[in-house]
């Protein structure tokens, strides 16, 4: 068990009014009964999603499902992380589930799980969704586990030619930005892990140039946010900030100033207040989805210091924390959306009405870990989250 030296906890203290032992088990921490409980119901959650046959670290994305997922095992390895509950692991329980992970990559450098790919969504491999989605997440887990992928991104070369990357970028559909949110963020992780994890120097010069050239590009300065969508409506301006907020993860992680970011404020906080107090505009029904709460509340958080509009988005994101953890079921899991079926795109990967799943799990716990950056004086304030600083979307730098 890992402990605190002295300077690290009172640096713990000062920021969180921890005031636990040095080792961060939530038996030994003195926390506030309600967060003790809620990380508690959390890890005991998940730990009923293992396999407890076979190697460490094989999960289940919910109750009803009969086999294990590399998703699952990702959304674990990443909610645990970010609960501080890695450091329970054995040696021998680290090593498989570091070895698991690794044996799901393919000599390309992407992960694919077997079980998976082929049908549904991810049946032609989709450049929003596929391998390269599923590599940002295992690239994340092995970090939190401590590990860098074993083979090297290959997938990567024709984005080191500035014309073929440079072709990618203009053939995308930028009618779709949410869409193409989730495809250049794919990219621009796995180039960013390449530069720093890798140490791959062509992964810098292309990453450069990728900002470089979203800054530039199909982005409204009167908005902030990039595409066409009428941020008039609802559906609209979701659609928008969705997209955005991929695109301003690569800006954060690699400390770029963000371009326009007072009117991207501006209309981030105009997505809250539909039929609850999440963020959601209709996209997804009349309540807001774990994927529209973590997209308005991220940028949010990272923009509160330099923002002139701080008021607005501390009560905006005060507003937000009860109903994030309204999301958390008696069993510990969180639900996608409230009185909502939910199917990540294959059969294996879905829970149903109100039932808990491991990828809202871990996204509304991701959620939680940040609105504790913003807000000093809130539950989730009240324990010291740990972030992976790994490129991709569970890293926070002070």
């Amino acid at each position: 068990m890992k402990s605190f030296s002295r300077r690290e906890f009172i640096h713990t203290t000062a920021l969180t009014g921890l005031w636990g032992l040095a080792n961060l088990k939530a038996a030994a921490l003195e926390l506030p009964s309600f967060i003790a409980q809620r990380r508690s119901s959390t890890l005991n959650y998940i730990e009923s999603m293992r396999l407890k046959d076979g190697p460490y670290g094989q999960y289940r994305y919910a109750a009803a499902m009969p086999e294990c997922t590399l998703y699952s095992s990702t959304y674990a390895a990443m909610t645990r992380s970010l609960y501080r509950d890695l450091d329970s692991l054995t040696t021998d329980q680290r090593r498989e589930w570091i070895g698991y992970l690794q044996s799901q990559q393919d000599d390309d450098g992407l992960f694919r799980d077997p079980r998976i790919f082929g049908e549904g969504w991810y049946k032609a491999d989709p450049e929003w969704c596929g391998r390269r989605h599923l590599t940002c997440h295992v690239i994340t887990a092995l970090t939190c586990l401590g590990a860098v992928a074993a083979k090297p991104l290959i997938c990567l070369e024709p984005f080191y030619d500035k014309r073929k990357f440079l072709a990618w970028l203009v053939e995308r559909d930028w009618s779709k930005v949410d869409f193409v949110g989730n495809e250049v963020l794919n990219v621009g992780t796995l180039l960013q892990y390449a530069r720093d994890f890798q140490k791959e120097p062509r992964a810098g010069e292309s990453m450069g140039f990728m900002l470089a050239w979203l800054t530039e590009h199909h982005l409204d300065a009167t908005t902030g946010l990039w595409g066409n969508y009428d941020t008039n409506t609802g559906p609209g301006l979701s659609r928008g900030v969705m997209g955005a907020y991929h695109f301003w993860l690569l800006y954060f992680y690699d400390r770029a100033q963000v371009p326009h970011a007072e009117a991207a404020v501006t209309h981030i906080l105009r997505t809250q207040g539909g039929k609850d107090e999440g963020f959601g505009q209709g996209v997804h029904g009349p309540r807001s989805s774990a994927c529209e709460d973590i997209d308005s509340i991220d940028p949010l958080v990272r923009l509160l210091a330099t923002s002139r509009q701080r008021g607005a988005i501390e009560k905006a994101l005060a507003r937000a924390e009860d109903h994030v953890w309204k999301h958390q079921n008696d069993d510990g899991g969180f639900t996608w959306i409230r009185g909502t079926a939910f199917q990540y795109g294959h059969p294996l990967l879905s829970a149903p009405v109100d039932g808990s799943g491991m990828f809202p799990t871990w996204f509304r716990t991701l959620s939680l870990a940040y609105l504790g950056k913003g807000l000093s004086k809130s539950h989730s304030a009240s324990f010291a989250w740990h972030f992976s600083n790994c490129p991709g979307i569970q890293f926070f730098f002070a």
